[in-house]
């Protein structure tokens, strides 16, 4: 008889690639761990962009002309059943960011900014997981949790790797499993964010994604969009009288993002390769970047 991977363990494991693309997502996957299992993975992403959305228009190059600014990260995830129906989650990426040609960022003073970003922690609960006499599966979730900043880096400036922002975030999901195992997955978000040199603007963020499993891989496609809630544009006059640059944290960011990833099982349950593509299809304030991204994971009961 040939072993079927679990599709749970399958996904949740992969989860971490998501958390560690180029672009801001929704908080949470549909699938759930066991009882004491217990997940580590890390995964190295690469992102660059030399477009920016100034307001909602596009342009060629970025803020100051600045030109080409790549990213690379390191990110490293664990997660822990701690019931059939809870469990946590803890994610600290490490970044680098530089500017291709040298140009130094106008606040910070330097072509390359690097460090630890931010710290987050999350519980996640199962509301309903009902089974169809058609082995179709319908399951509501939620989540909450917190992301400090643990680096130290500096918010401001074109090349800061974030916004120093401590964001309280919630998180509720639907997913339907087919009994060929396809499913669609739905979430919201919701995230309260502050600095208290900023007026970092507070966020919603909505998901929908489509995927497919076997014994052999995990795929799914997801587009991810965020929707600040106040703040000013790029090159608008309340930018330039809130110190310009200085005051890129207080901008309206919003974006469209598209993904796919990819998870295939190597050694039984236990190791697994991951691959991620992400693309920022539309935004506001925001570059227009794509990144790649090449994971390993581990699972231990």
């Amino acid at each position: 008889m040939i072993k079927i991977f679990d599709p749970k363990k399958m996904i949740w494991m992969l989860c971490f690639v998501s958390i560690s693309s180029a672009s801001a997502q929704t908080i949470l996957n549909g699938f759930f761990p066991k009882q004491n299992e217990f997940t580590f993975a890390t995964s190295y992403s690469y992102k660059s962009y030399d477009n920016f959305y100034r307001g909602s228009s596009v342009t060629e190059g970025n803020p100051l002309d600045m030109g080409r600014i790549s990213s690379s990260i390191i990110s490293a995830y664990g997660e822990y059943g701690m019931l059939d129906w809870l469990s946590t989650t803890v994610t600290v990426p490490y970044v680098s960011t530089k500017n291709e040609q040298g140009v130094l960022d106008p606040v910070l003073e330097t072509s390359q900014v690097e460090g630890v970003q931010d710290l987050s922690v999350f519980l996640k609960a199962k509301i309903l997981d009902k089974k169809f006499e058609n082995s179709a599966k319908l399951a509501l979730g939620g989540a909450t949790g917190i992301t400090l900043p643990v680096g130290g880096y500096e918010e401001a400036g074109i090349l800061s790797i974030g916004s120093g922002a401590t964001a309280y975030d919630g998180c509720g999901f639907v997913q339907f499993t087919t009994p060929s195992n396809i499913f669609i997955e739905l979430q919201a978000a919701y995230s309260l964010r502050n600095n208290a040199d900023f007026e970092i603007p507070n966020a919603t963020m909505y998901s929908a994604k489509l995927g497919y499993y076997n014994k052999w891989f995990y795929a799914h496609a997801k587009v991810g969009i965020q929707n600040s809630l106040s703040g000013f544009d790029i090159g608008s006059q309340e930018f330039i009288d809130a110190g310009g640059p200085g005051a890129l944290p207080e901008t309206e960011v919003d974006y469209t993002n598209f993904y796919f990833d990819l998870y295939v099982p190597v050694y039984k349950n236990s190791f697994g390769i991951s691959s991620g593509y992400a693309i920022n299809m539309d935004g506001k304030n925001y570059d227009r970047a794509s990144s790649i991204s090449v994971g390993l994971v581990y699972k231990t009961n």
